[in-house]
Parts: structure tokens; C-alpha cells; sequence
């Protein structure tokens, strides 16, 4: 039977998972069609508001998953550290990768940003890229963790 802690756990990576997914193909995306000022105007309102609301689901999550592991027995341990390495490394790609660049957009001046800023942007996209993969496979694995204890 599963844990508690390990549906908590789930719901939050979960929402992680969510939140990232939506940044990745539905916000990106949209971004690069606008034209250089209106994209960064955008991309620094993003920035701003995403740097209180992300860090407010993934540390939980990141916790939980570490509980879980330490906490629940049974069924599913290989489950639950896959679940873990991929909190790691999303926590890795983002403070080591888009937190950095995030940073930086929002000290640049939408009207005259620095020469190169497309190649930061495309940089940040492809880490963005393995930060959302690594979120989504927290997820599954965790749903897979659960329905083994199940």
C-alpha cells in the first residue's frame, strides 16, 4: 500500500511537471514569434513572476521526493530513486543553467539588448528543453513508484 507522503509527492511533481510543460511548448513557443522588444518585455514579466512561483512547487517537490525515498519501503525503491536523479537534475539544469540566464534577461534593456542576446535565448531554450524532460520523468517514475506499491 502506498504512503501518503508518496501521493503528496506525486501531486506536486506533478504540478511541476505541468508548470514546465506549459513554459516549454506553450509559452516558448509563442515568445519567438514576437518581434525583439515585445519578446523580451514578455520574457522579462515571465521571468519575474516565474521566479517566485516555480521555486514555490519544486523545492517541495524535490523534498518530497527525497522523503519518499527515505520514508516508504516496499515496491518501487528503483522507481523512487529514478524519481530522485531526476529531481537532481532538473534542480541541477536550473540552478546551474536557465536560473543564471533568467538573471541576465532581467537585467538587460528590452529596447537595446546586448549584442548575442538570440544566442542566450537559444541557450536557455535547450536547457529548458532537458529541465522540462527531467520533470516530466520525475513524474512518471513517481506515478510508477505508486501504482508498484499498489
Amino acid at each position: 500500500m502506498s504512503n501518503p507522503l508518496q501521493y503528496a509527492g506525486l501531486f506536486v511533481i506533478g504540478v511541476l511537471a505541468g508548470e514546465e510543460l506549459i513554459v516549454r511548448y506553450g509559452l516558448h513557443p509563442a515568445l519567438s514569434r514576437l518581434d525583439d522588444h515585445p519578446h523580451l518585455l514578455a520574457r522579462q514579466a515571465l521571468v519575474r513572476r516565474l521566479r517566485v512561483v516555480v521555486p514555490i512547487v519544486m523545492l517541495p517537490a524535490a523534498a518530497l521526493a527525497a522523503a519518499v525515498l527515505v520514508v516508504v519501503t516496499g515496491p518501487g525503491l528503483a522507481l523512487r530513486w529514478a524519481t530522485v536523479l531526476a529531481m537532481v537534475t532538473f534542480l541541477l539544469l536550473s540552478f546551474l543553467g536557465t536560473v543564471p540566464i533568467n538573471i541576465k534577461v532581467g537585467g538587460w534593456r528590452a529596447d537595446a539588448p546586448p549584442p548575442g542576446w538570440q544566442a542566450v535565448i537559444a541557450r536557455w531554450a535547450r536547457l529548458d528543453i532537458l529541465r522540462s524532460a527531467a520533470a516530466t520523468a520525475a513524474f512518471l517514475f513517481a506515478v510508477l513508484a505508486v501504482a508498484q506499491a499498489n
